[in-house]
């Protein structure tokens, strides 16, 4: 098995505090990312994504369990990744130029000035960012555009974005993720983005981490995952009915009934079949916490100490 770009076994986060206050913000997380992967980090608010992402970045140490990226400890390869946190924090008094100039001489023997260009640049006309200008008078969507500058001048192995296009109009979040695309298709760079916009990772990305209550439910290969689960509807009957299949989620509207179902073979004729869409399926998992862990083989831990509960899907 090659080095992944990720991978964690049983990690998890607690926050001191009073006794009653302490909070686990991940548990027993365990997957695996391979490298050259785009991969959307997806879940509701206070589900673990930015600790994650933090971890990987070797900005938190965990409380237990482990955590390797590229191979190795987080804190010996940071000269290997870039990190884009949220609050994109930047020097206020410097200018963009100088930003750029600093990212340009804190990465002499790495870094793309034309990548960083690009982005500062934009792509219409009017959209160029005055390298003039002090960071501390740039609206967040200029400064969003600063700290990817930066990330991607430094020509990383590992990108890790966490929520990077929040601040973007949606002209903006279109031209900035295609130019992450590029990037990451031009040098093989892996991608993590953390984001709520489904719609656009369901274009960009191949690889998905589905994290909830602090730990992995759904990981793997897009294409994998929506083919491990089926859409069926017809009239309302039992749920047994559905028996030996896993139903993750099912909804009855007058005489129908609709389901999304991880298949154990064909379902009963009786039952009309779709394929469901990512958001359809990443939104009835988030509303059926009580489904087993589903982790396609790429994503699970080499080191195993798996969690109970999960299912693979065949390869």
């Amino acid at each position: 098995m090659t080095v992944a770009a990720i991978e964690a076994t049983g990690l998890g986060k607690r926050f001191a505090g009073s006794r009653r206050r302490e909070r686990w913000a991940l548990r027993g997380c365990s997957f695996r990312i391979p490298a050259g992967r785009v991969c959307a980090l997806v879940g509701p608010n206070g589900a673990g994504k930015s600790t994650l992402l933090a971890h990987a970045a070797g900005l938190l140490a965990p409380t237990e369990g482990s955590v390797r990226v590229l191979g190795a400890a987080p804190a010996d390869v940071r000269a290997r990744l870039a990190y884009v946190a949220q609050d994109k924090p930047l020097y206020p008094q410097l200018t963009v130029g100088e930003t750029l100039r600093m990212g340009r001489e804190l990465n002499p023997e790495h870094w793309d000035a034309a990548a960083a260009e690009r982005i500062i640049e934009g792509s219409g006309p009017g959209s160029a960012l005055d390298q003039g200008l002090r960071v501390r008078s740039l609206s967040g969507g200029q400064r969003t555009r600063v700290a990817l500058a930066l990330a991607l001048g430094k020509r990383p192995e590992l990108l890790l974005l966490d929520e990077p296009m929040a601040d973007l109009d949606p002209l903006a979040r279109h031209q900035l993720m295609g130019a992450l695309m590029a990037g990451a298709a031009e040098h093989g760079t892996t991608v993590v983005i953390s984001s709520h916009i489904l719609a656009e990772l369901a274009d960009a990305c191949d690889y998905l981490l589905l994290v909830d209550g602090g730990r992995v439910r759904l990981g793997g290969e897009v294409e994998d995952i929506l083919n491990a689960h089926l859409l069926v509807s017809g009239a309302a009957r039992d749920l047994d009915d559905l028996a030996p299949h896993t139903v993750v989620e099912s909804r009855t509207a007058g005489r129908g009934r609709t389901a999304l179902i991880r298949p154990e073979g064909p379902p009963d004729s009786a039952w009309q079949t779709a394929e469901p869409s990512l958001e359809e399926l990443l939104l009835a998992h988030l509303r059926s916490p009580d489904v087993p862990v589903l982790l396609t083989p790429s994503a699970e831990p080499s080191q195993g100490n798996g969690e109970r509960g999960r299912t693979a899907v065949a390869a």
